[in-house]
């Protein structure tokens, strides 16, 4: 079982290889903010079947911890882009 685990994690490693692709040719910033939560995604699920393969719940609580810094960088985005978006309908409806 803990070699299926293991490939499985192996499978995850070789995805986020690929998402370095969509961040490298990502046109914009949402492409790429879209690639950094597959990260965070993959290293939580990666860090979930490490912990249940060796039988180590520290791990657990790091992908814990992985998880809530992901949503609070999503959050982050969000504000900073929503801030750019309210600064350029001001300046598009001044004289």
């Amino acid at each position: 079982m803990t070699a299926i685990l293991y490939g499985l994690a192996a499978f995850l490693v070789a995805n986020i290889l690929l998402g370095l692709l969509r961040v490298a040719r990502g046109p914009d910033l949402a492409d790429r903010m879209v690639a950094a939560q597959l990260f965070g995604t993959m290293g939580v699920a990666i860090l979930l079947l490490l912990a249940e393969a060796a039988a180590t719940p520290g791990l657990t609580d790091a992908a814990v911890l992985f998880a809530v810094l992901g949503a609070l960088a999503l959050l982050a985005f969000v504000d900073r882009v929503w801030d750019r978006l309210a600064a350029g309908r001001q300046s598009e409806r001044e004289p």
